[in-house]
């Protein structure tokens, strides 16, 4: 069977902006591919405001989210690859899912970019265990 964290998510942004709220996409930064801006990752995750107004060409695909938006005013190509994809909410008041876990999922270290990562991670269970999401339910 296909995934189905790309249908849930195409849902939950559907059903969030359709009751105009802002909906906002929590991202493991460390997952290989995913491409944001790491100035403002925090802890190895970022929150992105994926609202129609705050992004260009949102395309919710099966295997990614791709967007262009502006950070800090520089315009800036994001890819989040789905597994990637940690949690999507509204932020007016929390509605939302967080989505399960993949279990093989690559990784990089957290102070890595992604222009700095050779494909490999290198990294060992143990290393890539201690570094779980951590997620906080915002009111």
């Amino acid at each position: 069977m296909t995934p189905k964290r790309p249908y849930l998510l195409r849902a939950l942004y559907d059903w969030i902006v359709d009751n105009q709220l802002t909906p906002h996409l929590v991202v493991d930064a460390t997952i290989v591919g995913t491409k944001v801006p790491q100035q403002f990752v925090k802890d190895g995750q970022i929150t992105l405001n994926i609202s129609p107004s705050a992004v260009v060409g949102l395309q919710l695909l099966d295997d990614a989210i791709r967007f262009n938006a502006r950070f800090s005013g520089q315009p800036m190509e994001v890819i989040v690859p789905m597994t990637a994809a940690l949690a999507l909410f509204a932020r007016e008041n929390g509605a939302g899912a967080m989505f399960e876990a993949e279990p093989q999922l690559d990784k990089m270290p957290v102070d890595e970019t992604p222009e700095e990562s050779s494909g490999g991670t290198g990294q060992s269970e143990e290393k890539t265990k201690s570094k779980r999401p951590n997620l906080k339910v915002i009111k």
